[in-house]
């Protein structure tokens, strides 16, 4: 039986493993296997993911001047098979109604460019027909890189509302775009929408009490397809695996069962899929802990807290029992804990943020991550957890305030938001 070491771990897993690809398969694996090495049993739960098949695409802009345009289509968003569509150019800024004023409500023959994606946004240009999309990404001065942009892809809300053909486009080419006066823009797409296969990793440490109640804790281990993915979340797997080691070794009162979650950032789709295969198990899961970007060497603890006032309370008190510093907020963490909270388990998110580090982009590297502020934040982890796992009665019960539950609702695209 081997110890636990975070930071190793973290370093073995800081590679990019985006849901759904053998990469991110390699990772499952290799959360298993530290498992097993502490003593402990693992499985696997297989789900599917929406993927498309990627063969090629063309952006040119034909009028009144040439010129290639570096962009990177989305997946799920359909094709347009050569020879392709001459669509005129219309520079939509932010997309909202008024941005349309004498365009009319038939756009199909446009490439639309608006600076921001929106679900509102995307719907708009659905009722509004648009031909094709263009999404400004990142700073004039920056690459494709540096900006951020890969291969996303248009998410199930979206589709709802229909399927355009979307691209990023660099800001430094819209800009000339815009600038120069483009007309017409040749656009080619040519791929294949379908599913693969995204798996979560399982770990249960049953408790010693036979009431049945159990806690979910939750990291996931996926990351995005341009970055190693150490803060984001390499760490938060590692803190995740950290109490698995210190749970082995102290068997608590009740049940906990372990999630490392593929595909987050898909949308959450390893959670969701938890939640969907696993309903018989909801009403016994009392409390969710989610672990979600930990150990920057500089930065500051945040704890986002998913429940009513008694929540907010007992964090506060038990923070200032313990001395740790957190930031505290109420709401929904846009993590792995949201599925759980919106069928009304109260949730922790435990998070270390800094502004001197990125997440989805190229530089999300191990070189920010430090030893001892990830060992802090799985002590911390370690306490709370212990607290609620071996409570007497737990000091909240299931069940959302409404505030909460109305922002789960708009987080989960179930209100209008288009004006």
């Amino acid at each position: 039986m081997k110890p636990f070491d975070p930071m190793q771990f973290v370093e073995a897993l800081s590679f990019t493993r985006y849901g759904g690809t053998a990469e991110e398969k390699r990772a499952a694996a290799l959360i298993a296997e530290t498992i097993a090495d502490l003593g402990g049993k693992s499985e696997e739960m297989a789900f599917s993911i929406p993927a498309s098949t990627y063969k090629s695409h063309v952006t040119r802009v034909t009028a009144p001047f040439t010129m290639e345009l570096d962009t990177v289509p989305f997946g799920m968003c359909g094709a347009i098979p050569a020879p392709g569509k001459d669509l005129r150019f219309f520079y939509a800024a932010a997309g909202g109604e008024r941005d349309y004023l004498g365009m009319g409500d038939d756009l199909s023959e446009y490439v639309v460019m608006v600076d921001q994606f929106f679900p509102e946004t995307y719907e708009r240009l659905c009722a509004k027909k648009a031909g094709a999309i263009l999404v400004v990404m990142g700073r004039y001065y920056q690459n494709n890189e540096e900006a951020g942009m890969y291969r996303r892809k248009l998410r199930p809300h979206n589709l709802e509302h229909g399927v355009i053909p979307t691209f990023y486009i660099n800001a430094k080419e819209a800009t000339e775009l815009v600038r120069n006066g483009a007309e017409l823009v040749h656009v080619e797409l040519e791929q294949t929408d379908g599913e693969t296969t995204s798996q979560n990793v399982l770990a249960t440490i049953p408790g010693t009490d036979d009431a049945g109640e159990s806690i979910v804790l939750t990291a996931h281990y996926d990351s995005l397809p341009i970055c190693d993915g150490a803060w984001d979340n390499a760490t938060g797997s590692a803190a995740l695996m950290g109490l698995y080691a210190h749970f082995l070794k102290n068997p608590p009162k009740r049940t906990l069962r372990f999630i490392w979650t593929g595909s987050e950032e898909h949308g959450l789709l390893g959670a969701k899929a938890y939640v969907a295969q696993n309903e018989e198990l909801l009403e016994k899961i009392c409390f969710c802990l989610n672990f979600d970007m930990c150990g920057t060497v500089l930065g500051s603890n945040t704890i986002k807290i998913t429940g009513g006032k008694e929540l907010e309370d007992f964090t506060e008190q038990f923070c200032r029992e313990v001395g740790y510093s957190a930031k505290l907020s109420t709401g929904v963490h846009s993590s792995d804990s949201a599925p759980f909270a919106d069928r009304g388990i109260p949730a922790l998110g435990l998070s270390r943020y800094s502004q001197t580090t990125e997440i989805h982009t190229c530089r999300d590297t191990i070189f920010a991550i430090g030893a001892d502020a990830l060992a802090k934040n799985i002590r911390f982890a370690a306490q709370i957890a212990e607290r609620l796992a071996n409570a007497a009665i737990l000091p909240v019960d299931r069940g959302m305030p409404d505030k909460i539950k109305e922002e789960l609702d708009k987080y989960f695209q179930r209100t209008k938001t288009a004006k």
